[in-house]
């Protein structure tokens, strides 16, 4: 049997072992809600981007410049919810040469680096040709701590995915908009096991500007569901008062695009990472 196959073996039975106690496994993600309440800060960036091999030191700089929870994006030729400004990161990092695979390798030796959580976001054409379970089992060999799917449906996770992601010890993070029904947030709100990524608005990554408005009623809207998980939101939010402004309706908030475009500057990479997040904290 390979070390492969031994090591999936392995996580199958930790995982029924957690399953048969009713254990809810305490992962980083979870220990992160647990420690700070308000004022999270997770970054998203491209991996492969800049160059090639820049993914790691972009984890590491990010740690180190006080950054709460790391989203690792997975390059895809035909994203759903990525604005320009993503779009373009992930076609520099595939034509870099980067893959799944590859992103797993610069990753294999990162928990001797790092402590801080670690999401992996992507979509799922290229997951489900890698083989999700083979997915699954890499991440928890190098420590990831979630994954977010925006064209993953919450009815085939459930049936098909959501055991397996137990057993790994794996987070999946859902969605919700201001479109979202009342009755689809009880239902998300249920499904979740961190916390839920809360869309500003029903556009993509790298709109300009967020509408308190907006989030004042989405707000409203998922108090009144009952929702009791824990919040991020996404969308829009570029500097220091539009971070500050979200984190009034959640637990925390993401940014994405306005990193991107900090670490395409010239200049040291590290000073760029640095500059830009103490620009928002």
């Amino acid at each position: 049997m390979s070390s492969q196959d031994w090591n999936k073996l392995l996580f199958r039975l930790l995982g029924k072992l957690l399953i048969f106690f009713n254990f809810k496994l305490m992962n980083r993600i979870n220990q992160l809600l647990e420690s700070k309440k308000q004022n999270i800060l997770s970054i998203y960036f491209t991996a492969g981007y800049p160059e090639l091999d820049d993914t790691e030191k972009v984890i590491v700089e990010l740690e180190k410049a006080g950054v709460d929870l790391i989203e690792i994006g997975i390059p895809f030729s035909d994203p759903l919810a990525d604005g320009p400004v993503i779009q373009q990161s992930s076609e520099k990092a595939l034509s870099n040469g980067i893959t799944l695979s590859r992103i797993f390798k610069q990753l294999k030796d990162i928990r001797s680096k790092v402590d801080i959580p670690l999401i992996l976001m992507g979509y799922l054409n290229p997951i489900m040709q890698f083989g999700m379970e083979n997915f699954c089992t890499k991440a928890a060999e190098i420590g990831i701590d979630g994954t977010i799917f925006p064209d993953l449906p919450l009815d085939i996770y459930e049936k098909e995915y959501k055991s397996m992601f137990k057993q790994y010890g794996l987070s999946d993070i859902l969605l919700i908009t201001p479109q979202t029904s009342a009755e689809r947030l009880k239902i998300i709100d249920k499904a979740a096991d961190s916390f839920i990524y809360m869309v500003s608005s029903a556009s993509t990554t790298g709109t300009k500007g967020i509408s308190t408005d907006i989030l004042s009623s989405f707000n409203d809207k998922i108090k009144q569901a009952g929702v009791q998980s824990p919040r991020l939101i996404g969308f829009g939010i570029s500097d220091r008062q539009s971070f500050k402004n979200a984190c009034q309706y959640a637990n925390g908030a993401i940014i994405g695009t306005a990193f991107i475009k900090a670490i395409s500057r010239e200049g040291d990479l590290k000073e760029n990472i640095s500059d830009f997040v103490k620009s928002i904290i």
